[in-house]
C-alpha cells in the first residue's frame, strides 16, 4: 500500500504492535523477572543458598542457549504471531502446571520449560518491532519494546512478594501464568504484518532462500557472527546481561544484610532499579536514533556507567544505604537500559533475510552469561562471605569488554568500510550508521 489516507492509517498501526509486543514481552518474563524479589521469602520457604536462588534464575535461561537459535530459523521462515504467540502459551501452561507441584527441583523443572517457551518472545517481538520501524525511529521502538522485561521486573516485585507472603509460592506461580496467558492472547490477537511484506520483508526472497543449501546457509551465518561488528555485540551484550542479572538476584539480599534496609523497602529499591532500567531502555534508545557517533558509542557509554556504579559498591559509599539505593537505580539505568541501543543495532547490523537468525544468534549467545552469572554470583557470596566479590567481578568484566570493544571504533575507514556494505546489503547508502 502506497501513500494516501489508508496507508497513513494503517501504518499507524505500527503503534498497536508496539504496544502488543511490549505487553507480551512484560507478560512472558513477569514471573522470572519476580524470582529476585521474592529472594528472602524464597530461601526461607525452601531452604535455599545463594547458589541456589540463582540457579532458579539460570533454570529459565538454559533452554534458551539452543531455543533461541531455533526461534531465529522459525521467524525467518514464519509468521512472527504464531512463533510468539505459541512460545507465550506455554509460559504459561508450564507455570500454571508449576502451580500444583512442589519443592525445588520441581520449579527447576518448570523454570526449564518457560525458557523453552521465552526463547520465541524475545527475537519473535524485536523482529516484529524492526520490521514496522524504520532506521530513523527503530531505536526509540525497540527501546520501548525491550522495556517490556524490566517493565515486567517492575510489577513482578512489586506484586509478587506481597502474594507469595499472603498466599503461597503456588499463588505466584498462577499469577504469572495468568498473566503469561494474557501477553499470548493479545499478540496472536492483534499482530499484523506491515503492509505489501513478503515473509522475507528484510531482504531475501524466500525462493532464494528456501533452494539455498543448508550447508551454505550455516557456513555464512557463521562468518557472520564472526564479523567485527558482531564480536563486539557479542562481547558488550554478555558483559552486561551478567550486570542485569547481578542486579536482579543480589540488589534485594545485598541492601537487607549489608545496609540492614528491611526486606519490604529492599524489593522497593529493586522495583526502583527496574523502573529505572525501563526509562533508560527508551531514553539511551531514543539517544541511539539521534547519535551521529552510532548506536554503539551509546552502549560503549553504559559499560562505561556501570563499571562507576560497580565500583563504588565495593566502597564504603556501598554501605551507606542512601547511596546503595541511588547506586542500584544507576545500575538500573544503564545496567538494564542498554538493551534499547544494543539490539536495535544488532536487528541493523543483520545481513538482508538474517534479521531472525542474527537476533536469535547473538541473544543465545547472550544466554551463557545469562546461565551462569546468577549461580556463579551466588556461589561466590557463599563461599566468601560478602558480595564484594561479586561486584568486583561484574566491575572487571565490564571493563574488559568496553576497553576491548572501544579500540578501533573511530579508526580511519571504517565509515567507508560501512558505507560499502550498507550498498551491498542494499541500502543504497542512504540508512544510518549500522555500528
Amino acid at each position: 500500500m502506497s501513500g494516501g489516507e489508508p496507508a497513513h492509517h494503517t501504518w499507524r498501526y505500527r503503534w498497536v504492535v508496539l504496544g502488543v509486543a511490549t505487553f507480551t514481552q512484560a507478560a512472558s518474563g513477569f514471573f522470572v523477572q519476580g524470582i529476585g524479589a521474592m529472594g528472602i521469602h524464597l530461601r526461607h520457604d525452601l531452604s535455599l543458598s545463594t547458589a541456589q536462588l540463582g540457579l532458579l534464575l539460570s533454570a529459565a535461561q538454559l533452554v534458551p542457549l539452543v531455543g533461541l537459535l531455533v526461534a531465529g530459523e522459525l521467524l525467518d521462515r514464519y509468521d512472527e504471531r504464531w512463533v510468539v504467540g505459541i512460545g507465550a502459551g506455554v509460559v504459561a501452561v508450564s507455570l500454571g502446571v508449576g502451580s500444583v507441584v512442589r519443592g525445588y527441583s520441581s520449579l527447576l523443572l518448570v523454570l526449564l520449560i518457560v525458557g523453552a517457551g521465552y526463547s520465541t518472545v524475545q527475537p519473535g517481538g524485536s523482529k516484529s518491532v524492526a520490521s514496522w520501524f524504520d532506521a530513523s525511529r527503530r531505536g526509540v521502538a525497540m527501546g520501548i519494546r525491550q522495556a517490556g522485561l524490566p517493565l515486567g521486573g517492575v510489577l513482578a516485585a512489586a506484586a509478587l512478594p506481597v502474594l507469595a507472603a499472603a498466599l503461597g509460592l503456588r499463588a505466584a506461580l498462577m499469577a504469572g501464568a495468568v498473566v503469561a496467558l494474557l501477553g499470548a492472547i493479545a499478540f496472536m490477537g492483534l499482530y499484523r504484518r506491515p503492509p505489501a511484506r513478503s515473509p522475507s520483508r528484510d531482504g531475501t526472497p524466500p525462493d532464494a532462500r528456501s533452494h539455498a543449501s543448508l550447508a551454505s546457509r550455516s557456513g555464512a551465518r557463521l562468518r557472520m557472527l564472526r564479523e567485527p561488528s558482531m564480536v563486539k555485540l557479542i562481547l558488550s551484550g554478555m558483559s552486561l546481561v551478567s550486570v542485569h542479572s547481578g542486579v536482579g538476584v543480589l540488589t534485594v539480599l545485598y541492601l537487607h544484610e549489608v545496609t540492614a534496609v528491611e526486606e519490604g523497602s529492599a524489593a522497593l529499591v529493586l522495583v526502583a532499579a527496574q523502573g529505572a532500567g525501563v526509562a533508560g531502555r527508551v531514553c539511551l534508545a531514543a539517544w541511539s536514533d539521534r547519535s551521529r557517533s552510532g548506536r554503539y558509542v551509546c552502549v560503549l557509554a553504559c559499560m562505561a556507567a556501570v563499571t562507576a556504579g560497580m565500583s563504588a559498591l565495593i566502597t564504603p559509599v556501598g554501605r551507606s544505604p542512601v547511596a546503595a539505593c541511588l547506586l542500584f537505580i544507576w545500575l538500573g539505568f544503564f545496567g538494564i537500559g542498554w538493551y534499547g541501543p544494543w539490539v536495535a543495532h544488532v536487528a541493523e547490523s543483520a545481513p538482508p533475510g538474517k534479521t531472525g537468525f542474527a537476533l536469535g544468534s547473538v541473544m543465545a549467545l547472550n544466554q551463557i552469561a545469562v546461565v551462569l552469572a546468577p549461580p556463579a554470583l551466588g556461589l561466590l557470596r557463599d563461599l566468601t562471605g560478602s558480595f564484594a566479590p561479586s561486584w568486583t567481578l561484574l566491575s572487571a568484566l565490564t571493563a574488559v569488554a568496553l576497553t576491548v570493544t572501544a579500540r578501533g571504533e573511530h579508526r580511519p575507514g571504517a565509515t567507508a568500510w560501512r558505507r560499502f556494505r550498507r550498498i551491498k546489503a542494499g541500502d543504497g547508502g542512504g540508512g544510518r550508521d549500522l555500528r
